[in-house]
């Protein structure tokens, strides 16, 4: 299922002078927008190092993650961030919710808002929801993206943009290649969608001709369906987990077959440039999508990503509560951020 809202998500998610005051996709996003959330991102890697993991920019606003799909990674860094950044964090059971009671989303949504919540973050299994709340439901409170259906993953992307510019710097001569199950991939959809924002020309999208939507090519990724010369002198790779539980039967052969066509060995990363680094968005599936001496090798970042996860993601609430605050008139609540 595909909610429809009425507006461009690029344009509901900006505030009248350019600000970001919900995030629902890197799609049209400019690179100013872009490279704000990697500079402010910069300022909050590092904090848990600190005596004290928080800063006060959210103090006495109320986070509610609202979680209709399984999640551990995005769920938990999520919730890190919303409290480092002193907010007070409502974790919904969505299962245990009155909508089990036949209760309505909408009337969920407003119960909630009427609690003075400040920000929902969202992840539901159909695309457009969270655009759809932002509309139709609640406007005056913020909204992200926390996974949407096949459709977008912003903040994952985002802190892959991070890792990637935190590793190779510049975006603009870069060749990079997302590999695997790209038809079901919301994550490969905002990393094209960013990384064409920052500047790169060279996106490669790798796998079986069954994963592979033709409709990446309008995005402005060039499809590959052979490991070599799709890899072939990139500096970046990002593997993708089969996501089977969206699958339709008859798509993939085998998981061994799929393994010895498009997972990432050893013999295949030598096909990259020699200093070329290794993401995956996880979960990881070892032996399928990716070797565990590659998964965990000196040219992995992967468990960087999840560290950089935090930050990205504190970034993005600090600015989408400034940009609320901005359009409903009231003083930067992240003012004095360096």
């Amino acid at each position: 299922m595909t909610l429809a809202p009425a507006n461009p998500a690029h344009q509901l998610q900006l505030t009248e002078d350019g600000q970001l005051k919900h995030f629902l996709t890197t799609e049209g996003l400019s690179k100013s927008i872009l490279t704000e959330i990697l500079d402010r991102a910069e300022s909050f890697v590092g904090i848990e190092k600190q005596a004290v993991k928080k800063v006060p920019l959210l103090r006495g606003k109320t986070v509610v993650n609202l979680f209709f799909e399984a999640s551990t990674r995005t769920r938990t860094t999520f919730e890190l961030a919303a409290k480092r950044l002193s907010a007070d964090v409502l974790n919904i059971n969505i299962s245990q919710s009155a909508t089990s009671k036949g209760e309505s989303l909408m009337d969920m949504l407003w119960n909630l808002e009427a609690m003075a919540s400040d920000m929902f973050i969202v992840r539901h299994q159909n695309s457009g929801a969270p655009h759809f709340i932002a509309e139709h439901v609640t406007p005056h409170v913020a909204v992200i993206n926390a996974g949407d259906g096949r459709h977008a993953h912003p903040t994952q992307a985002m802190l892959d943009m991070y890792t990637i510019r935190k590793h190779k710097g510049a975006f603009e001569n870069l060749s990079v290649a997302i590999v695997g199950d790209i038809t079901h991939s919301r994550v490969a959809r905002s990393q094209v969608h960013a990384l064409r924002g920052l500047g790169t020309e060279d996106i490669r999208v790798i796998g079986p001709k069954t994963l592979v939507p033709s409709s990446m090519e309008t995005l402005g990724a060039k499809i590959y369906h052979n490991m070599e010369q799709g890899l072939s002198d990139v500096d970046v790779v990002i593997m993708l987990r089969l996501q089977k539980e969206r699958m339709n039967s008859g798509l993939l052969p085998s998981e061994h077959e799929f393994y010895r066509l498009y997972g990432l060995t050893e013999e295949k990363l030598a096909f990259c440039k020699p200093d070329a680094i290794v993401m995956h968005p996880g979960p990881i599936n070892r032996g399928v999508e990716i070797e565990t001496s590659v998964a965990d090798g000196p040219q992995s970042v992967i468990l960087k990503q999840v560290n950089y996860g935090i930050a990205v993601r504190m970034a993005v609430l600090s600015m989408a509560m400034s940009g609320q605050a901005s359009a409903a008139g009231l003083s930067d609540t992240t003012e004095g951020v360096e």
